[in-house]
């Protein structure tokens, strides 16, 4: 029983506790195939350090926002024909967070906006990037509610400090003026500073209502735009043809 390891009370004083995980299995293993102590030792290093990258992993992606779950392995190119897939995977490896470029995905319901945002995020947090990802209507709603409590500087501060901050559903729902007033700092702050990814089922050329001011829209967006990456994704809701393919399946059966 782990619990009740004589090495474990040395092992925590040390905050290397993790390490009896596997020492039983490398003792065998060390054993079996003769190797020397520094070969054993190693082995248990390796196992050490990849269990705390796996933590800070999980750490990262528990505090982002994003969906461990859509990745871009489980993203469906063949019912995304008008999605290059080499652009993608282009930015895929973050290259355009360092450069502190934008990307911007245009396109109707259901189309995988969300899904190709989100695995950008999780490709960007395994790159070590700090990501935030949240509704553009949620992340202000939360934003103008944290000054009530005192803690608005501060979240703004962690916003403008992300390497990438994913804003999904922009535009779809109205904001108000604080909330408003809020996107533009966001945007003209972190213009060459840091990355935003937006994904919005409006058109480009309907942005500029989201801010209900033709200099605030004219002034965010530019900043928006330039060094931006863009995407319009056509085509059918994924969901919808799901559900049609259940339906035909549930038919024939």
């Amino acid at each position: 029983m782990i619990s009740t390891h004589p090495l474990l009370p040395k092992l925590k004083q040390l905050k290397l506790s993790g390490m009896l995980g596997t020492l039983d299995l490398r003792a065998e293993q060390a054993t079996q195939e003769q190797l020397s102590p520094l070969e054993f030792f190693a082995l248990l290093l390796d196992d050490e350090l990849e269990r705390r990258e796996q933590n800070r992993m999980n750490y990262r992606l528990a505090t982002s926002g994003c969906n461990p779950a859509k990745t871009l392995s489980h993203f469906d190119f063949s019912a995304a024909p008008g999605v290059n897939r080499s652009f993608i995977t282009d930015l895929a490896t973050g290259a355009f967070i360092q450069r502190h470029e934008n990307v911007l995905f245009c396109g109707p319901t259901g189309v995988g906006k969300t899904h190709l945002a989100n695995a950008l995020g999780v490709e960007a947090l395994k790159r070590n990037f700090r990501v935030i990802s949240k509704s553009t209507f949620r992340l202000l709603s939360d934003l103008n509610a944290s000054r009530a409590n005192g803690s608005y500087n501060r979240q703004m501060t962690t916003l403008l400090r992300a390497d990438l901050l994913i804003l999904d559903d922009f535009g779809l729902q109205p904001l108000p003026p604080p909330a408003i007033q809020d996107l533009y700092e966001i945007i003209c702050e972190r213009y060459e500073c840091g990355s935003i990814l937006v994904t919005s089922n409006r058109a480009f050329e309907e942005w500029a209502e989201v801010f209900n001011n033709d200099l605030l829209s004219s002034a965010a967006l530019d900043r928006l735009t330039h060094h931006a990456h863009s995407l319009i994704i056509q085509g059918e809701s994924y969901r919808q043809l799901s559900r049609r393919k259940e339906a035909l399946l549930k038919a024939k059966s």
